[in-house]
C-alpha cells in the first residue's frame, strides 16, 4: 500500500512516501538556494521519493530563524529554484516551497532587533519578548506569504506548503498559547486561524485556484500535562476545529506534527529504537483525520515498513512522512520495496543538523 501512488491536489505521487521539509543550511547568507540544495533533492527524486518538500523558507527579511535559511522574499529567487525544480522534475517526483515567517522564533540582529508575534508573550527559550503585531502587519505577511506562493509557482514548484507548526508565526497565531488578542485575529478558533485562512484565500485569488497549498500544523503545543503552559496551550480539540478550516478554506493536504521550542524535546525526538516509539503524533493524527476529507501525512519518528504499513491501513494517514530518515538514506525507498531493508537505518541522534550543510554524521562503522 505505501509504494501504491495516489492524487493529492490534484497531483499524482507515485506513491505514499513523503520528504518531510528540515532546515538544510544550504542557502547563501542572503537566503539564496544554493546548487547544493538542487542536489540534494534530486538525489531524492532520483530515489523515488513521491513528494519532495524543501526546507523552509522565509517570506519577509526579518522572517528569518536560522543561518543559511532559503529564502523566497524576492523575485530574484525565482530562477535559483528554477534551475532546483527542474532538475527534480527529470524524474516522476513532485516538489512544493515550504513558506515561513519565524515570528517569535525569528533571529535577532541589529537591523530586526525585535520579533514580531500576535501577542507579546516571552520566549521561554530564548528569553526573547517579541512586540505585538499592528493590524498592518498582520496584512503585510499576508500579502509577503502570497506573493511567496506567486514566486514558488513562477519557480515550477508543484505547491508550497503554508508552516503553521513548531512555533513559527502562523503557529503563534493558531496557539491561544502564544496568541492572547482579542480582536478580529485572536480569541476564538475561527480568529486564531484567520490569518491562515485570508494566506490561502489570497493565495488562490493570485494563482488562478488551481495551485496546490499544503499545511503542516501542530495537534499540540507539546507543554507537559497538568503545566500552566498546557492548559494555556494548542489542544487537540482545537487542532481538529482548525484543520476543518483549513479544510474550508481550499488548502488540499495536511500534515500532521507537534510541539514548539520552549516545550522541549517534542517536534524531534531521539532514540527512537523500537516501533513501539514511532509515529509518536499518531493518535493526534487519526482524530483529525477522522474530521476532514482531505489527505492527512504524517510525520514523527516513521522508521519501520512495517509501521508505515499499519499507519496507513489502520486511518492513522493517507501519506507518511519522513525527514531524518532521508538524510542517512536517501535510497531508502528502493531499499524497502526490493527487500534489501524493512526499516530506515537511521538512530534518531540528531547529529545531522549541522551548519556546515545537512548530512549524516552517525558514525555506523563505530557500532
Amino acid at each position: 500500500m505505501i509504494f501504491d501512488p495516489i492524487t493529492v491536489c490534484s497531483m499524482e505521487l507515485q506513491n505514499r512516501i513523503v520528504r518531510s521539509a528540515t532546515h538544510e543550511f544550504m542557502a547563501e547568507e542572503d537566503g539564496t538556494p544554493t546548487s547544493g540544495l538542487g542536489d540534494l533533492y534530486e538525489e531524492l527524486a532520483k530515489n523515488e521519493v513521491g513528494l519532495i518538500i524543501t526546507g523552509y523558507s522565509y517570506v519577509l527579511p526579518g522572517g528569518q530563524s536560522d543561518a543559511s535559511q532559503q529564502g523566497i522574499y524576492d523575485d530574484r529567487f525565482i530562477e535559483p529554484y528554477r534551475k532546483i525544480t527542474d532538475r527534480v522534475h527529470r524524474y516522476r517526483s513532485r516538489i512544493v516551497l515550504q513558506i515561513v515567517h519565524g515570528g517569535r522564533q525569528a533571529d535577532v540582529s541589529e537591523e530586526y532587533p525585535t520579533p514580531m508575534a500576535p501577542s507579546a508573550v516571552k520566549n521561554g527559550h530564548s528569553a526573547t519578548m517579541p512586540k505585538e503585531m499592528t493590524e498592518g502587519e498582520i496584512l503585510k505577511v499576508i500579502e509577503a506569504f502570497t506573493q511567496a506562493a506567486v514566486r514558488a509557482k513562477k519557480a515550477g514548484f508543484d505547491g508550497v506548503q503554508l508552516h503553521c507548526a513548531h512555533g513559527f508565526l502562523l503557529s503563534n497565531f493558531i496557539s491561544p498559547y502564544t496568541n492572547r488578542r482579542t480582536d478580529r485575529w485572536g480569541s476564538s478558533v475561527e480568529n486564531r486561524a484567520r490569518i491562515v485562512t485570508e494566506i490561502v484565500r489570497r493565495i488562490k485569488d493570485e494563482t488562478g485556484g488551481d495551485f496546490p497549498i499544503f499545511v503542516k500544523m501542530n495537534a499540540t503545543d507539546g507543554f507537559q500535562p497538568g503545566t500552566a503552559k498546557a492548559e494555556l496551550g494548542l489542544d487537540i480539540s482545537q487542532a481538529v476545529e482548525t484543520a476543518k478550516l483549513l479544510e474550508k478554506a481550499g488548502v488540499c493536504a495536511i500534515e500532521v506534527s507537534g510541539g514548539i521550542s520552549e516545550a522541549g524535546g517534542v517536534t524531534i525526538k531521539t532514540a527512537i529504537n523500537s516501533p513501539a516509539k514511532e509515529a509518536y503524533f499518531k493518535d493526534y493524527s487519526k482524530m483529525i483525520k477522522s474530521a476532514v476529507n482531505i489527505p492527512l501525512i504524517l510525520v514523527g519518528g516513521i522508521r519501520s515498513l512495517s509501521v508505515m504499513e499499519d499507519l496507513l491501513e489502520n486511518g492513522f494517514a493517507d501519506l507518511i512522512s519522513m525527514s531524518r530518515t532521508f538524510i542517512s538514506e536517501p535510497d531508502l525507498i528502493l531499499k524497502l520495496k526490493s527487500g534489501e531493508a524493512k526499516k530506515a537505518r537511521c538512530v534518531s541522534c540528531n547529529l545531522c543538523f549541522d551548519p556546515r550543510g545537512l548530512r549524516c554524521n552517525f558514525e555506523f562503522d563505530r557500532f
